[in-house]
C-alpha cells in the first residue's frame, strides 16, 4: 500500500519548477503511484499562489500545465478539524491539518518551524532527504 504523503508547498513547487533540481524525482514518484499525496482546499490555494509569484516567470497556461503534472494524483481531503498541535508559523498549520484529518503515514517538508514538531504526531514529519533515503531503502536501491 502506497503511503499517503502530504507535501508541502515549498516542495511541491521544487518538484515542479526546477526541472533539473534535487527534488524532480518526486514526480515520477507520485506519478507512478509510490505515494498517494494529500491535498486540501487551503493547500490546493497555496500552491496556485505560489506558483504565480513573479519570480518564476509562469504564465497562467505553465501553472496549468505544472498543476496537472501534480493535482490528478492527489487525493483531495475535507479537513475536518485543527490537530492538535499547533505551529509556530501560522501559514504552516493547514498542513498539519491536513495530514491529520487525511490520516497521512508522513508529512514532508523543508520548513524549520514543521520539523521541529517531528515524533510529536502519529504522523513522521521529515525532510525531503529524509523521505527519499527512505524511499529508497524500501525498494532496496540507492538514492544517488
Amino acid at each position: 500500500m502506497s503511503p499517503r504523503v502530504v507535501f508541502d508547498t515549498t516542495v511541491v513547487v521544487s518538484a515542479l519548477v526546477f526541472t533539473n533540481g534535487r527534488l524532480t524525482w518526486l514526480r515520477e514518484h507520485w506519478g507512478a503511484g509510490d505515494c498517494v499525496p494529500l491535498v486540501s482546499r487551503a493547500t490546493v490555494a497555496e500552491l496556485t499562489r505560489v506558483l504565480g509569484y513573479p519570480k518564476f516567470q509562469l504564465s497562467s497556461g505553465d501553472r496549468r500545465e505544472l498543476l496537472a503534472e501534480y493535482l490528478p494524483y492527489c487525493e483531495v481531503i475535507k479537513v475536518t478539524g485543527r490537530c492538535k498541535l499547533v505551529c509556530r508559523d501560522a501559514n504552516d498549520q493547514p498542513f498539519l491539518d491536513l495530514a491529520q484529518s487525511g490520516k497521512a503515514d508522513l508529512l514532508v517538508s523543508g520548513d524549520r518551524d514543521l520539523l521541529a514538531l517531528a515524533g510529536e504526531t502519529r504522523f513522521l514529519i521529515e525532510t525531503p532527504a529524509a523521505y527519499r533515503a527512505r524511499v529508497f531503502d524500501l525498494r532496496g536501491g540507492t538514492s544517488s
